[in-house]
């Protein structure tokens, strides 16, 4: 699952003095385009202090419900697939950008409001936030404790501005994030899971994050104008900040790729009227559910000829992180080819073996499924390292999608130099099956890569069932009004091969 949060607000505030009169304390910057990190020493006077310090603060927030509402059925926040990065992209227009500096990210522990101001020269846009107000309503004014945004303290405090530290595991640890720039061009991506996590699981208040240059940047005796990243207004839609949100949801299920001495999983669904349902047992209808719940038993051969052989295998209701999803369960297994002298024969003289696989209760009383499962020798071959041609295409793909759909693409691999034996019967064309293929999505126009093949926590990684290969894709991760295609990366006999523009390509709408 690779998603794209984007954000509900943000601004900076700042304490600049304008025309060596007056400092801008409650000026607001809303609606720019940017969010503009400064900080000024000695370059205007300010009353007797002739090298005044002036400095601005990035706020941000960002909604996490498409987070929040996958928790306790898809989504496991402590799984170690579960990752968020904080992006903001750099905006250069030619002004002069500081090097050598950190920015650091803190939780903030107040809201504030956006306000809708737009003046960055002259900062006579007046509202809040600002360097002093954090929010206002019709009735009362919210201060920050200490101006800037900038009272630090512990987690579950009532008087700080941001959240410095703070118990949301096992112990006390420090709540904020940093990142060194030496270039001073460089994209902001910061690791956020923790503060992420934590504030999904209610520990951490949900009121976004404070950007800064780093205590001891903020206060020594140097200026570094102007760090700038494109805020949510800026016109770029794919420069706006966003919190990538990954996470490995895939079902490795292999039914159609299932080999002898190696461990396998098989998997089974249970609908009820097309809705996914744990399976009803007993008189009593009891839900199927927890570990250790089902059992698989594998038959193969028959006592008359002498083949016969058998295997159970207890299975659970399948599991991702801490949570059990409803209505598939799952048995991992391996069968040695040396498991019987009949199992072994059948094996050398076909390549392969085929068992009935029946789907029932713990005490083998009830019966939930019957299907058949063949388990073929691994690939062994002379010497060879020629690639496969292979044939790709998504199946159900269309022309247009709205930004809210959550789509399952089925997707299907043609080996053109596999070996085809020819019958008089229809021959229904099965997909070849790879357990590392990813997907990328590309704007069709640009080229530029909206969501890359991320293989480090396999949040791109396909499904494989029975019928082959998918993954689901939310469509709102995607910019509006625009065109895109899909690309593919198998990793296979240690190789990288990519295939681009598969299928057709596709339009987002609101």
């Amino acid at each position: 699952m690779y998603r794209i949060l984007t954000a509900s607000k943000d601004t900076y505030i700042t304490n600049k003095i304008i025309n060596n009169n007056f400092r801008a304390v409650d000026a607001n910057v809303g609606n720019a385009g940017t969010l503009d990190l400064f900080k000024l020493y000695a370059e205007s006077t300010s009353g007797s202090d002739n090298k005044p310090t002036e400095l601005s603060r990035v706020l941000i927030k960002f909604d996490l419900d498409p987070i929040r509402n996958l928790t306790g059925s898809t989504v496991d926040i402590a799984h170690s697939t579960f990752k968020c990065f904080l992006n903001l992209t750099d905006v250069y227009g030619g002004q002069t950008t500081p090097s050598n500096f950190k920015l650091i990210v803190f939780p903030l522990a107040n809201s504030f409001d956006e306000g809708t101001g737009r003046d960055i020269i002259s900062f006579e846009d007046l509202g809040s936030s600002n360097w002093v107000t954090a929010s206002t309503t019709e009735s009362s004014v919210s201060a920050w404790f200490t101006t800037g945004a900038n009272y630090e303290g512990l987690l579950g405090s009532n008087n700080i501005d941001i959240i410095g530290s703070g118990t949301v595991g096992s112990g006390l640890e420090l709540l904020w994030k940093s990142q060194t720039f030496e270039k001073g061009s460089e994209n902001l991506s910061i690791d956020v899971t923790k503060i992420v996590s934590a504030t999904i699981a209610g520990a951490i208040p949900d009121h976004g994050f404070r950007i800064s240059f780093s205590g001891s940047q903020e206060t020594d005796k140097r200026t570094r104008f102007v760090k700038r990243f494109a805020s949510r207004h800026a016109t770029t839609v794919e420069n706006r900040p966003k919190i990538v949100f990954y996470y490995n949801d895939s079902i490795q299920d292999h039914h159609e790729s299932f080999f002898f001495n190696l461990t396998g999983s098989l998997f089974l669904n249970n609908f009820h009227r097309g809705a996914p349902e744990n399976i009803l047992s007993g008189s009593s209808a009891t839900g199927v559910s927890g570990s250790n719940c089902i059992v698989v038993r594998l038959v193969s051969g028959t006592d008359e000829q002498g083949t016969y052989f058998s295997k159970s295998v207890t299975g659970s209701q399948h599991k991702v992180g801490d949570n059990f999803i409803t209505g598939v369960y799952s048995a991992t297994f391996a069968i040695s080819e040396f498991a019987s002298g009949t199992l072994r024969n059948e094996i050398i003289n076909a390549a392969s073996a085929t068992f009935k696989t029946y789907w029932g209760s713990t005490d083998y009383t009830v019966g939930y499924h019957t299907s058949s499962l063949v388990i073929n020798n691994v690939n062994r071959t002379s010497f060879s390292n020629a690639p496969s041609k292979l044939f790709i295409n998504i199946t159900n793909l269309v022309a247009r999608y709205n930004q809210s759909q959550k789509v399952r693409l089925r997707v299907f691999v043609e080996n053109f130099g596999r070996e085809v034996t020819f019958t008089k019967t229809p021959l229904e064309s099965k997909s070849e099956i790879y357990n590392e293929m990813y997907y990328r999505v590309r704007d069709s126009i640009n080229g530029k890569v909206v969501i890359p093949f991320e293989t480090t926590y396999n949040s791109t990684l396909l499904s494989t069932d029975s019928d082959g290969m998918y993954f689901d894709f939310y469509m709102d991760a995607l910019p509006t009004g625009r065109t895109y295609v899909f690309d593919f990366l198998i990793k296979d006999f240690n190789s990288d091969r990519i295939f681009s523009d598969v299928g057709s390509k596709f339009r987002i709408d609101k």
